[in-house]
């Protein structure tokens, strides 16, 4: 998505100026590019723990959810991912979250994030990208790689996302819509991201191993 020119207003003397957000059309992906370029922050706000979405959200009980979510957001925070609660104008219609391997940010739609289940089922799905992304030698580049061979993620994962992606994209997101539902699988891959103990606690496949040696990250 192409960067937008922001425009500068100026009020009275001494005021400070004002940027204003580049012009996009909401509930599209150039306005969620917008987004996670951080150029569009309009009722963007980070989340630092359960308490930000306890105050968004006061007639939603997230306690059973606190201690794994907080789990995953510390391990996020010290490899640098930020988690965020975007407007639900910044995401098309029926998106519920994004992770971007650039930015390494994610983002949660507001819309969607009072249901605990759904906020917990995002968050390990996204989650889990961020640790396809650790996987692939470090979160600061752009690549995500599979965590899991390809033949070990259960079967009914994988129909479950074939209808939905296109095939390129299945390897991932079927391990990803497997962690998104199953409780501490995603909080221990990002423990182990933190740590820098990826290839220890989870052995890459061979074509991952290859180019893991090929760049170093593996001696």
């Amino acid at each position: 998505m192409k960067k937008f020119l922001l425009s500068l207003f100026t009020t009275v003397s001494f005021a400070t100026p004002v940027l204003a957000e580049p012009e996009v059309d909401f509930f599209t992906m150039d306005a969620t590019g917008c987004m996670i370029l951080r150029e569009c922050t309009d009722n963007v706000r980070q989340v630092r723990s359960i308490d930000d979405i306890k105050k968004n959200y006061p007639d939603s009980n997230f306690e059973f959810v606190a201690e794994e979510f907080n789990s995953m957001l510390v391990s996020l925070n010290k490899v640098g991912v930020m988690v965020f609660l975007g407007d639900p104008k910044y995401f098309p219609p029926g998106h519920r979250g994004i992770y971007h391997t650039v930015s390494n940010n994610f983002f949660l739609n507001d819309a969607f994030m009072h249901r605990p289940n759904v906020l917990m089922t995002v968050m390990r799905h996204e989650g889990w990208h961020a640790a396809q992304d650790c996987m692939a030698g470090t979160i600061k580049n752009s690549l995500i790689a599979i965590i899991y061979p390809e033949d070990s993620v259960p079967k009914v994962w994988r129909e479950l996302v074939e209808d939905t992606y296109p095939k390129s994209a299945v390897p991932w997101e079927a391990e990803a819509k497997w962690a998104g539902l199953t409780e501490g699988m995603t909080s221990k891959a990002l423990d182990a991201c933190a740590a820098g103990n990826m290839w220890e606690v989870y052995k890459p496949t061979p074509l991952t191993e290859q180019w893991l040696r090929k760049e170093g990250y593996i001696k």
